[in-house]
């Protein structure tokens, strides 16, 4: 445990920006998973709407800092890929 005023206010700090960052992360997971559990239905319609929402949840991660650009970008090609082998 830190004994020094900055010290424990980093602490503070850095278990906030933590939770936050895996609220987003968990946010934009389980948006690909609804995404991919559509994609095993064959439910075209809807994995189109899925997949906006899952794109728009990694840009926001990313925007955030959470994740990093090519992983982001890396991560929706793979979704966008599932979504065209479903056409």
């Amino acid at each position: 445990m830190p004994n020094i005023k900055s010290a424990i206010k980093r602490v503070d700090v850095i278990e906030k920006k933590t939770l936050r960052n895996n609220m987003v992360k968990s946010e934009y997971k389980t948006a690909i998973k609804k995404f991919e559990a559509a994609v095993l239905e064959g439910n075209k319609e809807n994995s189109e709407k899925l997949l906006s929402e899952a794109v728009k949840k990694i840009d926001s991660a990313c925007s955030k800092g959470v994740i990093k650009k090519n992983t982001a970008s890396r991560k929706k090609s793979n979704l966008a890929k599932k979504l065209n082998k479903l056409a």
